[in-house]
């Protein structure tokens, strides 16, 4: 019987990147200050410096090596996952930000092999059981093929999460137990 294939994405899942980007841009574009409750969209073009452009935000280099946990639970859990499941990663990434990536996966959950990281933007291609993700344009396409799911809560998916009642995951805390609890209801 195969192990259940359990997808976790990256930036803003296990790792805060909005909240590290937005500091650079406050640094580099004062004129044009950002606000992580002021996040509401995917899209801030609105919101960003003119100069600021999506790549200038998200493909800053070094950008991805510096990412904080997300939570003091993060390592330990994906730990327990990976010993459980087949834990695959799944992040959308700039070109120029895959190594960095994969460098801050390996700094910090080595367990994590090369061939379980899947650098994809569309991960509705993807196969897999549960997916953990913050973006709700992977959370729903999801749902709608009957996947289980659940979301990291942030300003830019509130909407989704009510109109679809996306379940949540708060705190990486138990995160093994909780996705243990999805598994043996099915």
């Amino acid at each position: 019987m195969r192990k259940p294939i359990i997808a976790v994405d990256m930036d803003d899942t296990i790792c805060h990147l909005v909240k590290r980007a937005i500091f650079h841009n406050n640094n580099d574009f004062p004129t044009h200050p950002l606000r992580y409750e002021d996040m509401h969209d995917w899209n801030t073009d609105h919101l960003r410096h003119p100069a600021c452009t999506q790549e200038v935000f998200f493909a800053r280099k070094g950008l991805y090596e510096e990412l904080e946990f997300f939570d003091e639970h993060v390592v330990d859990e994906m730990r327990k996952i990976h010993e459980g499941y087949d834990l695959i990663i799944v992040t959308a990434a700039w070109p120029t930000a895959v190594i960095e990536k994969w460098n801050w996966l390996q700094k910090h959950m080595p367990f994590i092999p090369n061939e379980n990281f899947l650098p994809i933007k569309r991960k509705n291609l993807l196969d897999f059981d549960l997916l953990i993700d913050d973006g709700a344009h992977n959370l729903i396409p999801a749902i709608e093929r009957g996947k289980q799911v659940l979301c990291i809560p942030h300003p830019w998916n509130l909407k989704a999460r009510k109109q679809y009642n996306i379940p949540l995951l708060t705190s990486w805390k138990g995160a093994k137990d909780r996705i243990d609890q999805i598994f043996r209801r099915r």
